[in-house]
């Protein structure tokens, strides 16, 4: 029976930790909108962004809100400080610059 339980607890708790699309929306429509945003240089900020996506998701204005405060709670979009949001996973993640090495003073 401790078993069963310890069962029990690991499956709720992978439950929990699997992070869930909106409402009326799944993960094809989460991959879509990744797909979306990327084809318009990664940022969502103004009324053309939106429609964009509306036309190559097919999601409407609310489900786009939703979907991108989703991606900024999980962590694949960071917040911009002009409201807007930018994608930070796949093609639109940052590009991390390998400094040079240091050269021997000796």
């Amino acid at each position: 029976m401790n078993l069963t339980r310890w069962t029990l607890l690991a499956a709720v708790t992978a439950l929990a930790a699997c992070e869930m699309p909106p409402e009326g929306t799944n993960e094809q429509d989460v991959a879509n909108f990744d797909t979306a945003v990327a084809s318009i240089g990664c940022n969502l900020v103004d009324e053309g962004d939106y429609q964009a996506l509306e036309i190559q998701t097919g999601l409407n204005r609310l489900q786009l809100q939703e979907m991108a405060a989703f991606r900024v709670e999980t962590g694949a979009a960071a917040r911009l400080t002009n409201g807007g949001m930018r994608l930070v996973t796949g093609s639109c993640a940052p590009v991390e610059t390998a400094e040079a090495p240091a050269e021997d003073a000796g």
